[in-house]
């Protein structure tokens, strides 16, 4: 029999992934099937995906994957755009030597994401080195404790962010985003900073793309007049 965690652990991945797609319905007869567990420690792992905005639960459907609720990706880059402004706009005005092994880890990830990006199948491990990235700089900076935090409210955002990674010309233009940032931090040009991360962050979220694409993943008013169940 599998453990909670496990089950929990899992099932996040797959939703994050795309492997279960937003509206899929998570039957609980076939989970526990699955799993091998029975619906009581189940329900456990189904109402805690639910608090996390993994999954709704709605009286006459069951349990559905969550649709992605632009809403919330909104203001995850608002607070991710405000943080990283003001991190790496401190980073790049300090006058002291920026730490060497945090310098040369953020160019070897770089190095990392321009090998991706010629691979196959670029965008999972692509998507990996880009939180790596970003990381980095919260750690070079001091500031993981955030970084970890904005982690916790991931649901909705970590999906959006898979939906434009699809596309291969955003990998080069993050990319060259990404240097940007590296070389505004090193040669110390602070000014350059808060065009750089709006638009890094900002760029996607007002586009068509998700709508013209995927317009059966997000959560639109046309969906459905019922409400969800309350999450605990």
């Amino acid at each position: 029999m599998t453990s909670k965690a496990d089950i929990l652990r899992q099932l996040r991945n797959e939703i994050l992934t795309l492997e279960l797609k937003p509206g899929s319905i998570l039957s609980e007869t076939a989970l526990s099937e699955r799993f091998e567990i029975s619906r009581t420690p189940l329900r456990d792992v189904l109402k805690q995906l639910a608090h996390e905005g993994y999954i709704d639960v709605y009286p006459k459907r069951g349990n559905l994957v969550s649709y992605i609720d632009l809403e919330s990706v909104e203001q995850i880059i608002y607070l991710r755009s405000t943080l990283e402004k003001d991190m790496i706009k401190n980073l790049a005005s300090h006058t002291s030597p920026l730490p060497l092994r945090g310098v040369l880890e953020l160019k070897e990830i770089l190095e990392r994401q321009e090998k991706a990006i010629r691979e196959e199948h670029a965008h999972e491990a692509f998507l990996q080195l880009d939180d790596a990235f970003h990381k980095a700089l919260f750690a070079l900076a001091g500031r993981v404790f955030l970084w970890d935090l904005i982690q916790q409210s991931n649901a909705h955002y970590a999906r959006y962010r898979r939906l434009h990674l699809l596309k291969k010309e955003k990998l080069k233009e993050i990319l060259a985003e990404h240097r940007s940032i590296l070389d505004s931090v090193i040669g110390r040009n602070a000014e350059r900073v808060n065009e750089i991360v709006e638009h890094h962050l900002h760029e996607d979220i007002n586009t068509a793309y998700l709508l013209e694409n995927f317009a059966e993943y997000l959560n639109l008013p046309s969906f459905d007049s019922s409400e969800p169940a309350d999450r605990t």
